[in-house]
């Protein structure tokens, strides 16, 4: 099964360059992701396609009308609603998320909740933000990809597309990468090393070359345990750790010892 994702936005061309390259650029061409930018201008309801007006109230910047967003997104709620009928005779809405940064932290774990959709709709505010009363109406999900002010949504919507298309089977030429990933496990990734043996007088951990595949796999789940709890030791509270682990770091000063 396919995913498609349709971002709703100003500048699709943006997201249009940053998105059919490389690794997505390859799952689009043998159809296992499709990603539609749908221009918000093209449905204006005026000759200058012009979206903003001035905020009820006063303030600063100009605000995203209501009635462009909400076309664009019946338009996208049309043609999904008729593709799914053609093809399994169901029809359901489909989740909307408005990145913004009154949203829930982006995160691994939402990342895998979302990839299990075969529609996402994104949608990309700008300027001041859009109209309280058509959020209201079409958004299910609001998202942040952290706490921080950007021009839009179209950079957040891209990093969102990314993670969610990693988990798409199919998309990744090894299966298993995105489960070794960082944040997989709630541990961020273990060093990685690559030829030659020997660089700038520094050695690849003997471990790897002994060709112990257990042995390997503890060093690396060891490497993943002393990185989270030195970066991000607030990962380790989520994290899933065996007693064993547990008493190893707070052997190591890293997790405190319970009283």
């Amino acid at each position: 099964m396919s995913m498609h994702f349709h971002i709703l936005t100003l500048f699709p061309d943006m997201v249009e360059n940053g998105l059919h390259t490389s690794i997505l650029g390859r799952a689009t061409e043998k159809g296992l992701l499709s990603i539609e930018a749908v221009n918000i201008r093209d449905y204006a309801f005026n000759k200058h396609q012009s979206v903003d007006d001035y905020p009820y109230g006063g303030g600063a910047g100009m605000l995203m009308q209501a009635e462009p967003v909400y076309l664009a997104y019946q338009a996208v709620e049309n043609k999904i609603r008729e593709r799914k009928l053609r093809e399994d005779g169901q029809e359901g809405r489909t989740r909307v998320v408005y990145l913004s940064p009154q949203g829930a932290t982006f995160s691994q774990t939402m990342a895998e909740e979302l990839a299990r959709e075969e529609d996402l709709m994104l949608l990309c505010g700008h300027y001041e933000g859009i109209d309280e009363r058509v959020l209201e109406e079409i958004v299910t999900d609001y998202v942040s990809i952290g706490d921080y002010v950007l021009t839009g949504g179209e950079l957040p919507a891209m990093v969102m597309v990314d993670t969610i298309s990693r988990l798409v089977p199919g998309v990744l030429h090894n299966d298993v990468s995105a489960e070794f990933d960082s944040f997989q496990d709630n541990l961020l990734e273990y060093p990685q090393y690559s030829r030659p043996e020997i660089w700038h007088e520094k050695r690849v951990p003997e471990v790897l070359l002994s060709g112990h595949h257990a042995n390997i796999e503890k060093w690396r789940r060891e490497q993943s345990l002393l990185r989270t709890a030195k970066a991000r030791p607030d990962l380790l509270e989520k994290a899933e750790l065996s007693q064993k682990e547990i008493r190893w770091l707070q052997e190591k000063g890293l997790l405190p010892t319970m009283e």
